[in-house]
């Protein structure tokens, strides 16, 4: 078996294909059930963001697995894979696992380092699991999947600095004011970047918002949605001299907010300073502003200066995660391998079993006039005899199973304990073909290199 990991996302894919190939919520359980009774397909989880599809699956063919999931996309979605097909990727074996780690702490998302991703993967495990669709592999490898998303974020500073333009103005608000919950906002627009900065406000705990615009029932339609009070557009002045935040991105072409209007506004402030984000192009508001005392104005090359100074902090981190990435795949691999033991321990196991109850038989024949406290007794230190004699060379094969030559070892002990039919006791686990040579230096790659195709 194989793991194998198939999508699309913003690298591959342009806006209008993507859009073609998402999930509502409500259809990804039907869509589980589907992909998870075709053929080759033995455990899937998907993956479903405006950003990226994609579909992790434990397969029992590499190339089957490819197939079906293409057949699945085109049923699924009613494209033909011939317009698709050369916007899909497929990784598998370790490059599928360190795509699903790499995505999962927000390396593979369009802003790097981004937290939604590891809830979204979240999502994907939890309805994987309600509609079981996943086994052995899939239930270790997706919570993996987050610790690495959270490790990332704990122990790296990959999400402490800005890398929106709305989002480093909310941060640069808390830099001046310390924090925002008792301060009062007024955004001037009521478009996507208006409704974005809002978000980022709200979740900040900033609770007074206040939304204008030259439309109405627009400013009434954000105002509504983060619980803000909307302003008719002849109130502007009469806010400004309220809040102490404004951020405007509006698309008008002249000032909406000038250098006279501002400083009869500071008279009415009393010069109470007031801090202003213009995030529009062209600009919302007169650079003269500036110059007005007690007003504190950052235009968008200002923030966009803060956003690509903290991208290439962030960009820092890079090499930090990927030691993360390549220790949580090693614990996998190392995982992954005490699976190809369990058949011989079962076996082994099965046989003293055997063992056991002949003897216990044979001797309660011969000694008839036992009593059944006596026959406890001894099932209960004959039993302890052979768990301790069992104890080291079970716990030597699961060391043994980490190991290259794990193959040949663990077959020196099923020699051993004469244990030939130890491969035909079944498990839910990897079957590791040894055969197959390392391709890669790195350490956890050896256990890999026999898992799927690199």
């Amino acid at each position: 078996m194989y793991i194998l990991a198939a999508g699309l996302n913003y690298r591959t894919a342009p806006v209008e294909i993507r859009e073609k190939f998402t999930f509502q919520q409500q259809e990804v359980p039907t869509a589980l059930e589907k992909l998870r009774a075709m053929h080759s397909i033995l455990e899937c989880a998907l993956v479903a963001t405006c950003n990226r599809t994609e579909i992790y699956c434990i397969v029992d063919h590499i190339h089957c697995g490819e197939q079906h999931i293409m057949v699945f996309l085109q049923e699924q979605f009613g494209i033909d894979r011939s317009e698709f097909r050369k916007y899909l990727y497929f990784h598998s074996g370790e490059n599928a696992v360190r795509h699903l780690f790499k995505v999962s702490c927000g390396l593979d998302s369009m802003v790097l380092g981004e937290t939604q991703i590891l809830g979204q993967v979240r999502d994907a495990y939890d309805m994987s699991l309600e509609h079981n669709a996943m086994g052995t592999i899939l239930k270790q490898l997706l919570p993996l999947a987050i610790v690495v998303g959270k490790r990332t974020h704990t122990e790296t500073d990959i999400g402490k600095n800005a890398v929106s333009i709305s989002y480093a103005a909310i941060e640069l608000g808390k830099k001046i004011f310390g924090q925002l919950t008792d301060k009062r906002v007024l955004i001037i627009g009521a478009g996507k970047m208006s409704e974005l900065t809002a978000k980022h406000l709200n979740s900040s705990g900033v609770e007074q918002v206040y939304v204008v615009n030259r439309t109405f029932h627009r400013a009434e339609e954000l105002a509504t949605k983060f619980k803000g009070v909307a302003v008719e557009w002849a109130n502007i002045q009469d806010c400004l001299a309220d809040v102490d935040i404004v951020v405007s991105s509006t698309g008008a072409t002249d000032y909406v907010v000038d250098a006279p209007m501002m400083k009869d506004v500071m008279k009415r402030r009393k010069n109470r300073p007031i801090f202003m984000i213009d995030i529009a192009v062209p600009r919302d508001l007169d650079p003269a502003i500036n110059d007005v005392e007690g007003v504190f104005l950052y235009d968008i090359d200002e923030l966009e200066g803060v956003v690509e100074a903290n991208k290439k902090l962030r960009e820092k981190e890079i090499d930090q995660i990927s030691l993360i990435i390549d220790e949580e795949i090693n614990n996998f691999a190392l995982w992954l391998n005490t699976l190809e033991v369990i058949p011989l321990i079962k076996a082994l196991k099965h046989k003293t079993d055997d063992i056991y109850e002949n003897t216990m038989e044979s001797l309660f024949n011969k000694l008839p006039d036992l009593t059944e406290r006596e026959k406890k007794v001894i099932r209960k230190h004959t039993k302890s005899v052979i768990n301790q004699i069992l104890k080291h060379p079970i716990t030597q094969a699961k060391e043994m199973a980490a190991n290259k030559d794990s193959k040949e070892q663990l077959e020196m002990i099923a020699t051993i304990f004469g244990l030939e039919d130890a491969a035909s006791y079944d498990c839910e686990c990897v079957k590791l073909d040894s055969k197959a040579a390392p391709k890669s230096s790195m350490k956890a790659m050896s256990y890999f290199a026999s898992f799927g195709r690199m």
